[in-house]
């Protein structure tokens, strides 16, 4: 049993959690045994996300310290329930819950918050199909450098065209 010291340490613990998370994510995993809730959490490991298993009253009082995610979250807290924190890739961790709970069907996904924003269970399988940050990056990178390419084709473009009709002036000539 828990003493109020211990519960006010858990809850400013999990306070810190929601401050530092980009997205905090609620799953009902009822039904899910224990290799399958520990195998999500070893997927979530390495893309900056973990999951914490709360209880609500617990939950509810830490988001006393985030209003907007209160607000978000605080009346999805009913019954069995993990908060997932995604940490830095909001959309890799989206990805990672999506296609577990497609392998593991007692995982479900009720809701979640991100930037104050309110994610049901739609929003967050639709940012699970975002690609993820680094191929985002690279297409940035990809339009950034579009111009620049096509401009140094186009001056190229202007001698080649010359070197083509010299070569075809001396291909006619040479016959």
């Amino acid at each position: 049993m828990m003493t109020r010291a211990d519960k006010a340490q858990y809850i400013s613990a999990l306070s810190e959690k929601f401050g530092k998370a980009k997205a905090a994510f609620v799953v009902d995993y009822i039904g899910m045994n224990v290799e399958q809730v520990t195998q999500l959490r070893k997927t979530l490991t390495p893309l900056s996300a973990e999951m914490k298993v709360v209880r609500n009253t617990l939950a509810k009082l830490a988001l006393n310290d985030h209003p907007e995610a209160k607000e978000a979250l605080s009346d999805k807290l009913v019954g069995t329930n993990a908060l997932v924190f995604a940490y830095d890739d909001v959309g890799a961790s989206a990805k990672a819950l999506a296609d577990f709970g497609k392998e593991v069907e007692h995982l479900k996904m009720k809701s979640g918050v991100m930037e104050g924003q309110e994610l049901d269970e739609s929003k967050i399988k639709y940012l699970s199909t975002l690609p993820p940050k680094d191929v985002l990056r690279a297409q940035l990178l990809g339009v950034f450098n579009a111009p620049g390419g096509k401009f140094v084709r186009t001056l190229a473009a202007v001698p080649q065209g010359m070197l083509n009709v010299l070569t075809a002036y001396k291909d006619q000539k040479g016959e």
